[in-house]
């Protein structure tokens, strides 16, 4: 497929570099484009593999770029309606995104997850359990591990689960995996998806090249997901914590359960479990359905779940201090996610939350807050529209920060022996942050500061 094409890469970041390394490695030369006209290219060259040239293209995008190069590798920051994409979509060139260019070179059977919340926790879920039974595990994709990064490092008998964003399936063409799974579908990133018809079809988009040899995973609980069992080329799995289902995995009473090829199989039970939150118990359901399917004995997915803990940044246990609990939920980046944030927690409870403006709405997230929330304090480009949000609701304390810092401050002022102060911001940290991880870290570093 590769074979004497020439090769433009948009995007110098992590997922450029990490593509053009791939090919490097196995033996192509490549080009990167990227709109920066001072950018470092003797940076970027110094990470190549050992002979590898890589030709730069900087500056204003210029459209002959589409006809000098035969294949674009798509950045998953840059939108498949960006005018480089266009360009090339327009002449009938193949686009890739990183996703698509590392199960090109990839070996071995795929679990790829998506969904709108959950996908960080399962993916990882999904990696101990795989590597409770196989040898060969690899743990990829939007969790932070560049897929690209271990293509080549696979073999026949590996297991990949891959957490994969709804940017990075825009750029998915002969994408396979043996089991797939939708958790959930809640408004997010309709900036770059337009409407959630366009939104839902590209997560369900993850099933594309399946067939029904292969299954997928969807949230019976979920009108938008469960719907996707009637479009899907894969042989569909429902996963239900609420619904008592006659087939599929479900949680019946306190237990997760298998009801698959005629056998009920009992996995664990919820005092068995370390995750907090009804919401993980969506996610170990699914994780659960997904191994199985992969072929993981059932007593090895039971240890696994068994044990596993939180994952950093959701809902994860920071420390007490002064009697307060603190809580890193920074991966609570839109309000559902965050509303999953407010249902954890147990205790009277000082909210942070603002942040990039990703065009969602914040009712729903303020009537979660079931008079569990003493102050919302509020920070970022979102922090005056979820004040007017939580004023429509009736919620009257809402305070408002300048600075992170700042904020950090006020919660540990108003937060009293017996509280809980949560970070879960239901926005994106663009303009505070880099990520929402370097946001948590900050959260956690100064934490440690207040206990001195």
């Amino acid at each position: 497929m590769l074979e004497g094409k020439k090769i433009l890469i948009a995007g110098a970041g992590v997922s450029g570099v990490g593509a053009a390394k791939l090919l490097g490695r196995a033996g192509y030369h490549a080009a990167v484009y990227d709109g920066n006209e001072q950018l470092n290219t003797e940076m970027i060259q110094a990470q190549m593999p050992e002979g590898m040239e890589l030709a730069f293209e900087l500056g204003e995008y210029r459209e002959s770029l589409a006809e000098q190069y035969d294949l674009l590798i798509l950045s998953p920051g840059i939108s498949v309606n960006s005018p480089i994409a266009r360009s090339f979509y327009d002449r009938g060139k193949t686009v890739w995104g990183e996703i698509e260019l590392a199960a090109h070179f990839a070996k071995g059977k795929i679990a790829a997850i998506t969904g709108t919340n959950g996908k960080t926790t399962t993916t990882a879920l999904v990696g101990s359990i795989l590597r409770a039974w196989y040898d060969s595990v690899f743990v990829v994709g939007n969790i932070g591990i560049p897929f690209t990064s271990v293509a080549l490092d696979t073999r026949e008998d590996s297991v990949i689960a891959a957490e994969i964003s709804s940017f990075q399936l825009e750029t998915t063409v002969d994408f396979h995996p043996a089991v797939s799974a939708v958790l959930n579908l809640t408004p997010d990133h309709l900036d770059r998806h337009g409407t959630m018809e366009v939104y839902g079809e590209t997560k369900l988009s993850i099933s594309k090249k399946q067939t029904k040899d292969d299954h997928i995973l969807l949230n019976y609980d979920d009108a938008a997901t469960r719907a996707m069992a009637e479009r899907t080329p894969a042989t569909p799995v429902f996963f239900s914590r609420k619904e008592n289902l006659e087939e599929g995995i479900v949680l019946a009473g306190d237990t997760f359960l298998i009801r698959a090829e005629q056998k009920e199989i009992p996995v664990c039970s919820i005092d068995e479990i370390q995750l907090l939150g009804s919401h993980n118990h969506e996610n170990i359901l699914a994780a659960i359905g997904i191994c199985y399917y992969m072929g993981v004995p059932v007593e090895k997915i039971r240890e696994a779940v068994m044990a596993f803990q939180a994952v950093e940044h959701r809902i994860e246990y920071v420390d007490t201090v002064d009697g307060v609990d603190y809580y890193n939920d920074s991966k609570g980046t839109n309000p559902d996610a965050a509303i999953k944030g407010i249902q954890a927690m147990v205790k009277p409870t000082v909210l942070l939350g603002g942040g990039y403006d990703k065009k969602a709405e914040y009712d729903e997230w303020i009537e979660s807050f079931d008079g569990k929330v003493k102050y919302l304090i509020l920070m970022g480009a979102t922090a005056k529209a979820i004040g007017a949000a939580a004023e429509a609701h009736g919620f009257k304390n809402v305070i408002y920060a300048d600075s992170f810092e700042e904020a950090m401050e006020i919660a540990r002022e108003k937060a009293v022996p017996g509280d809980a102060v949560l970070l879960s911001p239901a926005c994106a940290s663009w303009g505070m942050f880099k990520n929402y991880e370097v946001r948590g870290q900050v959260f956690k570093e100064i934490v440690r500061r207040f206990k001195g």
